[in-house]
């Protein structure tokens, strides 16, 4: 399984990481969910990279132009609810993507620091042979991304698996990697790569709740 830490190297994904960890300037909700939209931008340009393209002629008022257009079928998938910024991230490139969604949040036991990974609602076209891309702003643990990918593939098994992440962490990454499905590829890209997860299972220095940062606390 291939990673791809958009931060290695400096780019504007570097400026809006940094927008995004701020606590002072991510108090600005409107800011917050235009950078993580950014980040799906610039994620599926990468992305694009990685599909199959097709030659296809095209007439323009003066001659036939010989051009290349997008041969792979796109899925977004978006993991309720703080994915979303990211997929409209990601839509506003892929304009002609079939789109699924999938709710997955923690359900903590007996107020106690563990926890297991409920789902309620799935929403997604046929997957078979197509390339989904999944979209989860914070890779945590991992096991959120592997019921959502458990739960996508009741839908077919995709051609490849791309995953967008604002933040992951090692122990996700290795997580992730160790469960997936048999015959299952998969590309994690990420704005940035942590190495600490607390005893509370949320990533440092990560930059909080990605979903109330969003949206608004619970």
């Amino acid at each position: 399984m291939e990673v791809i830490n958009l931060c290695e190297h400096d780019s504007l994904v570097s400026q809006y990481m940094l927008e995004l960890r701020d606590k002072n300037i991510q108090t600005d909700r409107l800011r917050f969910r235009t950078n993580v939209k950014r980040l799906g931008q610039i994620m599926a340009y990468e992305i694009s990279k990685r599909l199959q393209f097709a030659d296809r002629d095209t007439v323009t008022p003066l001659e036939v132009a010989h051009t290349r257009t997008i041969a792979d079928q796109v899925v977004l998938g978006t993991i309720f609810r703080a994915g979303l910024p990211l997929h409209e991230g990601l839509l506003s490139y892929f304009d002609n993507a079939e789109n699924a969604f999938i709710s997955a949040y923690r359900e903590y036991v007996d107020g106690s620091d563990e926890f297991v990974i409920r789902t309620e609602y799935l929403a997604s076209p046929s997957i078979g042979g197509k390339t989904l891309v999944i979209a989860d702003p914070m890779l945590a643990t991992g096991c959120s991304m592997e019921v959502a990918i458990q739960g996508f593939l009741q839908k077919g098994t995709p051609k490849h698996i791309h995953i967008a992440v604002v933040i992951a962490t090692d122990q996700a990454i290795e997580y992730v990697k160790n469960h997936l499905p048999e015959g299952v590829d998969a590309t994690i890209w990420a704005g940035d790569v942590d190495h600490v997860l607390n005893a509370h299972s949320y990533i440092v220095p990560g930059l909080g709740d990605a979903g109330d940062l969003l949206y608004g606390e619970k």
